[in-house]
């Protein structure tokens, strides 16, 4: 019997995914900086990039093993979702983002959330894109290089009295202590992390507006084809209402 919805390995890494974000979250957060000896910032991109590997396996193991349910179709957008979502929010809880691009991140993906279930309820499945795809990618990165800088629960400081929360000056000055004295701190690094991260904080929202403008332009562009499940085509349709017109006025002559 095929299956459709039962639990196999793949939705249960799906689930799996689901279950770290509360872990992830309260790692993130609390004041334990020392997760079973780890530091807090290690253990907390080590779980969270194992979640984000799920993302990949689970489908993965999905296609390859014939086991592609509508569970694991319905769970797997969310589960992403809400990985991502609490990773921003909770770097914006720590100052390490930007609390304006999360909003835009997050709106983006409720926009999207939205318009493919109305594409399902039309009966067009919009598929991911390589862009969404690309976005996705790029978002972990993000995440991970801002998680590795965190520093006591926040945003790293320079000891070269320029506050790092996005000051160009702060990446600047590690580099010039760098080349005169050839050695980086390990606040160095994460100052390097911080910069890197905070930058492509940019790239991350550019990639989601672009995406969703992708998939907007999709399902438009298959409503002027005319949707399945409704039928004939808004061109057809104006087609045989003019054919109609025709014949009424060739008949009554």
């Amino acid at each position: 019997m095929k299956e459709k919805w039962y639990l196999n390995l793949p939705n249960a890494l799906t689930l799996l995914r689901i279950f770290i974000v509360p872990l992830l979250v309260t790692v993130l957060l609390t004041q334990p900086k020392d997760w079973l000896g780890v530091p807090q910032h290690i253990f907390g991109v080590a779980i969270f990039l194992i979640a984000a590997a799920t993302d990949w396996l689970d489908g993965y193991l999905a296609r390859r093993r014939g086991q592609v349910s509508s569970l694991g179709v319905m769970l797997d957008p969310i589960a992403d979702k809400l990985l991502i979502s609490a990773a921003f929010i909770a770097l914006v809880n720590n100052q390490l983002a930007p609390a304006w691009a999360v909003v835009v991140i997050i709106g983006r993906e409720f926009a999207v959330s939205g318009l493919r279930n109305v594409a399902a309820i039309e009966g067009v499945v919009i598929r991911a894109s390589r862009m969404g795809k690309f976005k996705m990618l790029v978002q972990v990165i993000t995440i991970a290089l801002l998680i590795t800088s965190m520093h006591h629960g926040g945003p790293p400081v320079t000891p070269y009295a320029v506050p790092v929360y996005w000051k160009p000056p702060a990446f600047w000055n590690v580099l010039k202590h760098f080349s005169a004295t050839h050695h980086l701190s390990g606040l160095d690094v994460k100052i390097l992390l911080y910069s890197a991260g905070r930058a492509m904080m940019w790239l991350v929202v550019i990639s989601s507006m672009w995406s969703m403008y992708g998939y907007f332009r999709s399902f438009y562009g298959s409503a002027r084809r005319g949707l399945p499940g409704r039928g004939r085509s808004s061109r057809s349709v104006r087609e045989e209402e003019q054919k109609d017109v025709v014949y009424s006025v060739e008949s009554s002559h």
